[in-house]
């Protein structure tokens, strides 16, 4: 948020003090330039990171069903006792 209120009064300098607004100075700065940049790219490997938490979710999800049923589908011998490898939580 400062860069940002800093890239604005590099464009509109009137608006930090109006008296001491210079000539050529209204030119944005690269470096607001660059650091826009840095925020879209960003931007776009937040979104990429969260579409690749969610596609992992929901392959660990499947995951686990596939050895819930699998789990479920053995026989157990009489007498065995019954050990719960997801101690109840799936």
């Amino acid at each position: 948020l400062l860069l940002k209120t800093l890239c604005y009064l590099t464009v509109f300098p009137a608006a930090a003090d109006p008296v001491s607004v210079l000539p050529g100075s209204l030119g944005r700065g690269s470096w607001c330039n660059e650091h826009d940049t840095i925020h879209e790219r960003l931007d776009i490997i937040e979104e990429k990171v969260i579409k690749t938490v969610e596609h992992l979710e929901s392959e660990v999800k499947s995951l686990l069903n596939i050895i819930n049923e699998t789990t479920s589908n053995i026989p157990i011998v009489p007498g065995t006792p019954f050990i719960d490898i997801f101690d109840g939580q799936y």
